[in-house]
């Protein structure tokens, strides 16, 4: 029972103070007198004892493994400690922490301690290196939303997946350089939106129309009334692109058909003599003839407006151009007859100008080209007439000498011509005059003879005068000429064979 009993004890103090083996041991004995007193036997005592030895052992071995679980979670916590400490350096892209110990010593309490503070102190870099590129990619997410053209962005940055195990300064360095790459790629986008935009403005302008509506047309996000960001997408730049491009036809489009409308209204003018007062009402539209599409930025210069006004004047003029177009042919054809009759030149026929006149009432033939034909004749007969100049003014010459000559023949016919009469002297006079004229005839014929034909050489067709060949005139005229002189050279041997006879009878007797 001593025995049992001091079995029992060993590991009470073994593992228990002192107080304790004193608690046991008046435990022990108390049990013992009541055991004395009850009368228990022996076998029954020591069943006891023994179940209160298990008893104790089952407690200090649960007392043992607890201890050993609370050893073993702490190695485990320094371990994940050390652990997460080395991910997190890792992670953050540094080498160490200053004041973490280098190599800890001490109980694992003591060691768990020392390492707890840089543990937390890192945390909360890391955190806040979370936050950082959070902030970062969640802006990147934007930015690359906004040129996208995701107008349903919503702030996203809440959700960003950050990549927990690269946290390096590096990292975060490339994130923020394809941040301002980015950044630099939307101001970029937006400023060909504005500058689109701008041209629209302009354009829209310069033709009357209502740039808002064009605007909003191609998206709502443009108009500045809408109150949203811009769409900076690529698929807008296109529609914007399209957008000018189509304002630019339409601009070369109007400019070409007031051009055409400008120069229908200048041929009118001209062919009217229209007052400067009438064509100064339209000088907006004969400017633009001089022009090209991209110096015309004056608003308003090419709205519907100006077209319709420009059309209605054309026309305004082409039915005033009808009823007038008589009377400006007439007009030039009696300035082509003018031509003609004054240098004496072939004009058209009564019967050809009958027939266009019967084209002209009956509107079968086209005026503009009938009076560009007229005054192409016009030009044709100026320059047949300046051709024909040197000549006709030796034939005007010739004529006159002509005049004189016959004048000198009649005056020597005259047996009167010697009397004493009022004026004689003054005959006598022009009479003088008249002989040396006609003395220069044969030299002038002859060399308005030459003029011709070179002239006739020149222009390969005959020199007409009054629609005859003036060769012909010529070369008539000179056998006139010759033909005088014969008879002038028969009637002075007519008159000297009577007085060469009277001599020889005379000297015969």
């Amino acid at each position: 029972m001593d025995n049992q009993i001091g079995s029992f004890q060993a590991p009470g103090r073994m593992g228990s103070s002192a107080v304790l083996e004193t608690s046991c041991g008046y435990l022990l004995q108390e049990l013992k007198i009541i055991w004395d007193e009850v009368g228990e036997d022996q076998f029954e005592r020591e069943k006891v004892l023994l179940d209160l030895e298990q008893e104790c052992l089952e407690v200090y071995r649960r007392k043992v493994d607890r201890a050993n679980i609370s050893r073993a979670r702490l190695h485990q916590e320094l371990a994940e400690a050390e652990a997460e400490f080395t991910h997190l350096l890792l992670s953050l892209g540094e080498r160490s922490l200053p004041g973490r110990p280098e190599k800890m010593t001490g109980t694992l309490k003591e060691q768990l301690d020392s390492i707890t503070p840089a543990l937390r102190e890192m945390r909360l870099r890391k955190e806040e290196r979370v936050n950082q590129f959070r902030a970062v990619q969640g802006q990147i997410q934007k930015t690359s939303a906004e040129i996208a053209g995701q107008s349903e962005y919503h702030d996203l940055s809440s959700i960003v997946m950050v990549n927990e195990n690269d946290l390096s300064l590096k990292k975060l360095e490339e994130y923020q350089v394809e941040l301002q790459r980015l950044h630099n790629e939307k101001n970029e986008s937006l400023q060909r939106v504005e500058k689109y935009i701008d041209k629209i403005h302009n354009l829209s302008a310069i033709l009357g129309t209502d740039s808002s509506m064009i605007i909003t047309k191609v998206h709502p996000s443009l108009n500045e009334l809408s109150g949203m960001s811009k769409n900076i997408s690529e698929s807008i730049l296109a529609k914007l692109n399209n957008t000018v491009e189509s304002l630019e036809e339409e601009k070369q489009k109007r400019l070409e058909k007031l051009c055409q409308l400008g120069r229908a209204l200048t041929n009118l003018w001209n062919l009217m003599d229209a007052p400067f007062s009438d064509r100064q009402l339209f000088s907006h539209v004969t400017d633009l003839l001089s022009v090209s599409s991209k110096d015309v930025s004056d608003p308003g210069s090419l709205t519907l407006v100006i077209i319709q006004q420009a059309e209605a004047e054309v026309k305004r003029l082409d039915h005033l151009k009808a009823s007038k177009m008589k009377e400006l042919f007439l007009k030039k054809h009696n300035e082509l007859e003018e031509i003609c009759n004054k240098s004496h030149m072939e004009i058209p026929s009564q019967s050809e100008m009958d027939n266009i006149i019967n084209l002209l009432n009956s509107g079968e033939i086209d005026h503009a080209n009938l009076l560009m034909s007229m005054d192409e004749q016009i030009s044709r007969a100026k320059e047949e007439a300046s051709s024909r100049k040197a000549i006709m003014e030796k034939v005007e010459k010739w004529i006159l000498a002509r005049d004189e000559e016959l004048w000198l023949e009649e005056y020597n016919r005259d047996e009167n011509r010697y009397s004493v009469s009022r004026g004689a002297h003054k005959n006598l006079r022009r009479a003088e005059r008249a002989r040396i004229t006609a003395n220069k005839i044969p030299a002038l014929v002859y060399l308005l003879i030459a003029k011709t034909k070179s002239w006739e050489e020149e222009r390969k067709k005959v020199f007409l005068y009054d629609e005859v060949p003036l060769l012909a005139i010529l070369e008539e005229y000179n056998m006139l000429i010759q033909e005088k002189e014969e008879e002038k050279q028969r009637q002075r041997a007519r008159y000297q064979q009577p007085a060469a006879f009277k001599q020889e009878l005379e000297w015969r007797i």
